[in-house]
């Protein structure tokens, strides 16, 4: 199945993420569970993102309803070569999940970029193949990808039908062969 997010970043599934995946933790803010769900969709304007091009960036989940829709929003457009499909898209992340808001994998943490070959037919979850096109090199993208575009049932340390917020610098491309 495509739907393999990165696969060398899910190594931290094996550290990290077991022990969150299915973990019963309130929301922020405090909200009890008799709390009515938002009913309000997501907008990407909705997402406060801060941090610096190359640096771990500090995301803030609204309270809103997650979009059945993958959301693209650049957030630095960037300088350098586009990704377009086929190319090689060197690329630090940062994962946050939407309903726990909690950040499961970074790259930038880890200090080492991440490289996506064969963009469009990657081995990535399905809003990278499509989220990242058009991504440019020294750019920030936003991308709010929904279940079916992203684990779906769930696995890789991800619970069942979470929606997946990522934060995705362009560091390099290399065009296609």
């Amino acid at each position: 199945m495509r739907n393999v997010l990165l696969i060398a970043s899910v190594a931290l599934a094996a550290t990290g993420l077991a022990g969150c995946a299915g973990s019963a933790q309130p929301s922020a803010g405090g909200s009890s569970p008799a709390a009515a769900a938002p009913t309000n969709p997501c907008k990407a304007d909705d997402f406060k993102v801060t941090g610096d091009f190359g640096a771990a960036p500090k995301v803030e989940i609204p309270n809103c309803k997650p979009t059945s829709e993958l959301v693209i929003k650049d957030l630095v457009v960037g300088t350098g070569a586009e990704v377009k499909t086929g190319s090689t898209a060197t690329v630090n992340y940062q994962l946050t999940t939407f309903s726990d808001k909690k950040v499961l994998d970074s790259s930038f943490q880890r200090g080492a970029p991440f490289d996506v070959e064969n963009v469009g037919q990657a081995q990535v979850i399905d809003g990278w193949n499509e989220g990242i096109v058009g991504l440019k090199e020294k750019g920030r993208r936003l991308l709010i990808v929904p279940p079916a575009k992203g684990y779906g049932k769930g696995g890789q340390g991800i619970k069942a039908n979470e929606t997946l917020v990522f934060v995705i610098d362009g560091v390099k491309v290399t065009p296609a062969a």
